[in-house]
């Protein structure tokens, strides 16, 4: 049997908030909207979204392509920000991760960010040999649903489930038809009775209680999807 586990990244593996704002607001402010600079809790109250909702938020005093402009500028710089210079990385985390390989799970990232940014963090901290696969609204413009769906489809899973920190990755995951975790040291809460971790270090244990028990749903939506 093949098992995996995909996580989310922001809220869930790490948090790059201020550089990302830092990022943002050069870009922003070069742009000629000084009035418009971006902080870190501009930041944070766009994560978890697709990136036409995020351009819709923060720049809504610009005409529809425009936003689009900025924030194609914005992501670029972010991108190269974040390569250089990570995130800050929840405790434990590469620890975490090669301990839930040795028990046996493959590892994914699935993502609502721009192209380029998933592959900034594992370049900047080396960690691509963790992962078996990534997936992002930036490659293909699908939901995260979607995402979750592929990617667990393309990899073979027979039992999958997702990490993530907020409701909507609930409800993606919920359309992907795979298992959830709730990430709640991250930055939204999760209203249904689902299995959760304080710490990122919690969930080796919690993985190793769920397979003892058996406690994985099925997840025949996913077999509906393909690359196609």
């Amino acid at each position: 049997m093949k098992k995996g586990l995909i996580f989310d990244m922001d809220g869930t593996l790490w948090d790059s908030a201020q550089n990302v704002a830092k990022a943002w607001d050069e870009i922003v402010k070069k742009n000629g909207y000084a009035d418009h600079g971006i902080t870190t809790e501009d930041v944070k109250s766009v994560m978890g979204l697709t990136m036409d909702r995020i351009a819709d938020r923060l720049f809504d005093y610009l005409e529809k392509e425009k936003r689009m402009q900025l924030l194609n500028e914005c992501c670029a710089a972010e991108n190269d920000y974040l390569r250089a210079h990570g995130g800050i990385l929840y405790p434990q985390l590469v620890e975490t991760l090669e301990k839930l390989r040795v028990q046996g799970y493959h590892l994914y990232i699935v993502s609502n960010c721009q192209k380029g940014y998933i592959e900034a963090f594992l370049e900047h901290y080396g960690f691509g040999y963790l992962f078996d696969d990534i997936e992002c609204y930036g490659n293909n413009l699908k939901e995260k649903g979607d995402n979750i769906a592929l990617v667990a489809s393309r990899n073979h899973l027979d039992k999958a489930y997702y990490v993530g920190d907020i409701q909507g990755d609930y409800d993606a995951s919920s359309k992907a038809g795979t298992a959830f975790i709730h990430a709640a040291y991250g930055f939204g809460s999760v209203k249904e009775d689902v299995p959760r971790i304080e710490r990122l270090a919690d969930l080796t244990e919690l993985m190793m209680r769920l397979d003892q028990s058996g406690n994985c749903p099925a997840y025949g939506l996913v077999r509906q999807y393909s690359e196609a």
